[in-house]
């Protein structure tokens, strides 16, 4: 057998494929080191299984440099010593990145601001940028059949009025989100994720497992694990469960653990939702 039929039976042992994941990003204001280690401590001990091997992206969007620089080498050891693997930064100057470079992280992009003028706006906007066209093809048309050319004018003035009229009534066409269900219990160590749209879960979520959503999360059943919703910034992303018993909820990037969870609402069921950048508990039925 040749070399190039040998080659042909070999598969590639790799793949590059385009993916969105979910992380978690530490937005830094400013660093010193040791209050840096001791804020970081805290929040590990308030949700120790949610930071166990997590891996993070360093905002710098809102880092102050004139308190000092950062330090990405002294910020990668102190991560490390509460299992927080930083993988990569966002935004910060070119400075910044070729620092970050050096230390071994990723660079991504700053974060952008949306746009106000959506895409279906623009698709809305198009109909009434043809219809000089329009009018231009009418024309000719005219020109060709001059006898006939009043009434034909007069058609066409009707027929654009008419056009534009119907663009301007059309409504706005919205994008469908998709749903996931789940019909089987989440168990410990399981993550599932819905993406664009919502997470419907007809079972339990146990202690130890983690779900996570672009959209709201409904939970038929037993919260025991972690729920994330509005993972993307959705700040209008809720979280409905039968029983909320987690270990942690957070609705686009706000969350709370058990501990602050414990009140009345506690094994009973409730929504979880942001009310002035603050994520707030309240029964599931008033």
């Amino acid at each position: 057998m040749n070399s190039t039929a040998l080659s042909a039976q070999q598969t590639s042992c790799l793949q590059l494929k385009g993916s969105l994941l979910p992380l978690t990003v530490l937005e830094l204001s400013y660093f010193e080191p040791s209050q840096f280690s001791a804020e970081l401590s805290a929040k590990a001990e308030q949700a120790p299984g949610f930071f166990n091997n997590l891996p993070v992206v360093i905002g710098l969007a809102k880092f102050d440099g004139a308190k000092g620089p950062a330090d990405f080498d002294k910020i990668i050891r102190i991560c490390s010593t509460f299992s927080v693997k930083p993988v990569a930064i966002r935004g910060g100057t070119e400075t910044q990145q070729i620092a970050a470079k050096l230390a071994g992280l990723a660079t991504m992009p700053a974060q952008k601001e949306r746009s106000p003028t959506t895409e279906t706006e623009q698709a809305d906007i198009h109909p009434v940028e043809e219809t000089p066209a329009t009018e231009s093809k009418h024309e000719a048309t005219n020109t060709q059949n001059a006898e006939s050319a009043p009434a034909e004018a007069q058609q066409t003035q009707s027929n654009d009025n008419s056009i534009q009229v119907a663009d301007t009534s059309k409504p706005k066409e919205t994008k469908v989100q998709e749903t996931r269900i789940i019909y089987q219990p989440v168990r410990s160590g399981q993550q599932v994720y819905a993406q664009n749209g919502d997470l419907i879960i007809l079972a339990q979520v146990s202690a130890g497992a983690e779900i996570l959503a672009d959209g709201n999360i409904h939970v038929y059943g037993p919260l025991r694990g972690r729920a994330l919703a509005g993972v993307k910034g959705n700040t209008k992303a809720r979280i409905f469960c039968h029983s909320l018993e987690a270990e942690l909820v957070s609705i686009a990037g706000q969350y709370k653990i058990s501990e602050d969870l414990q009140n009345g609402n506690w094994k009973k069921p409730a929504q979880i939702h942001l009310a002035d950048e603050t994520l707030t508990v309240n029964p599931l039925i008033d």
